[in-house]
Order: structure tokens, then C-alpha cells, then sequence
């Protein structure tokens, strides 16, 4: 239920267009610096290829990721973000900032801090399950 109310309040915020989604993937894609298959993002983002292909597309059209064919593979594809999907990656979460520091605050800044590593921790339990 939490996960709910989150992905809404914060569904309402994001640029026009942008899906919570598609950020997830461009924000993915920001912070590793590094190209991944379809494959690798569906994998890590716990959805089908095919969800994850719909996304991609959507992303594309957009101009936010570069979709290239891997040369050694022609069946592979690898992903990278676009300067375009940085700065759309940037005003999304320059979006969403205000939304999440005044839950921090309201909750209150130690107990958010100490929350933290028990959430790290509960999710590299449930990926490893996998």
C-alpha cells in the first residue's frame, strides 16, 4: 500500500509525458554510466522483456536513450541514456526533491536515516531470492 501511494504522489509531479517508469529506467541508466541490454534492465527491474521493450520504446521515441545494435551479436541491443534523457532524468527529480524532503522532514530526518539501512537491506534479500 505504501508503494501505491508513493508511485501516485509521485506521478503527479513528473515532467508531461514522463512515466514513474520511465524515470526508474533513466535514472538507472544516469547513475551506472554504463550501457545495458533490454535484458539486464528487465532483469534489474523485475519486469518482463516485454514490459520492459514498451518502456524502452516510449523512451526512444522521446529521444531520452540510444538503442544500438550489439556488433558481435546482431540478436543483442545495449541502451544508454541520451543528453536529452539527462536533463529529463534532472527535472524529474528536481520535481520530485520537494515531494521527498517534505515526507523527511514531516517524518522526521534520524528516523528516515535509520530507516534506511534496514530497507537496503530487506531489498538485497528479496533480490537475492531471485
Amino acid at each position: 500500500m505504501t508503494d501505491q501511494l508513493a508511485r501516485a504522489r509521485l506521478s503527479k509531479v513528473l515532467p508531461k509525458g514522463m512515466e514513474l517508469s520511465h524515470f526508474s529506467v533513466l535514472n538507472h541508466l544516469a547513475r551506472t554510466q554504463d550501457e545495458r541490454t533490454p535484458a539486464q534492465l528487465a532483469k534489474s527491474f523485475h519486469v518482463t522483456r516485454g514490459a520492459m521493450t514498451n518502456t524502452l520504446s516510449k523512451l526512444e521515441v522521446a529521444g531520452h536513450i540510444h538503442i544500438r545494435p550489439d556488433w558481435d551479436d546482431a540478436r543483442r541491443k545495449f541502451v544508454s541514456i541520451s543528453p536529452s534523457g539527462r536533463a529529463a532524468r534532472d527535472a524529474a527529480l528536481h520535481a520530485i526533491a520537494p515531494i521527498i524532503g517534505a515526507l523527511a522532514r514531516k517524518i522526521g530526518i534520524d528516523k528516515v536515516r535509520a530507516i534506511l539501512p534496514v530497507l537496503r537491506e530487506l531489498r538485497s534479500e528479496l533480490e537475492s531470492d531471485d
